[in-house]
């Protein structure tokens, strides 16, 4: 089983950026231990602060893998043209947030993706991650 995880922008700043929102570990450290967990699914990663290369990385994989979990970051709320990539796709996407995007900004509390998606997963920190994959695995 292949699942693919996208990062969208500034999340490459994971550990570092607002901590108190998003907490202290990075997301490559975060990555071991979802690779532990599931060692018997090749999870790959990909991170792109470029909406652009989040499509064409959707594109690419779309048909392919087994399974996507996406983190648009702030493109959640604005990207039209991603949500349009998701659709055109067969493989299932989970979007997952790190924070309760319901207890933030009002902006926040709208996502372009979610229609296209099997599901949406926010507010569990990095754990996000892992329920996403374990939906997916099913």
């Amino acid at each position: 089983m292949k699942i693919q995880i996208i990062n969208g922008p500034n999340l490459n700043l994971l550990g570092v950026r607002e901590k108190s929102i998003y907490g202290d570990t990075s997301f490559e450290g975060y990555l071991e231990q979802l690779r532990a967990r599931f060692l018997t699914i090749e999870i790959e990663y990909y991170q792109s602060n470029v909406e652009g290369e989040i499509i064409n990385k959707l594109h690419e994989i779309g048909f392919s893998y087994d399974g996507i979990v996406i983190n648009a970051g702030a493109y959640t709320h604005t990207s039209i043209a991603i949500a349009d990539a998701i659709a055109a796709i067969n493989t299932p996407v989970i979007e997952v947030h790190i924070s309760n995007v319901y207890k933030r900004e009002e902006f926040r509390h709208h996502s372009m993706l979610a229609a296209s998606c099997k599901g949406v997963i926010a507010g569990f920190g990095m754990d996000s991650y892992r329920l996403g994959i374990e939906n997916l695995v099913g």
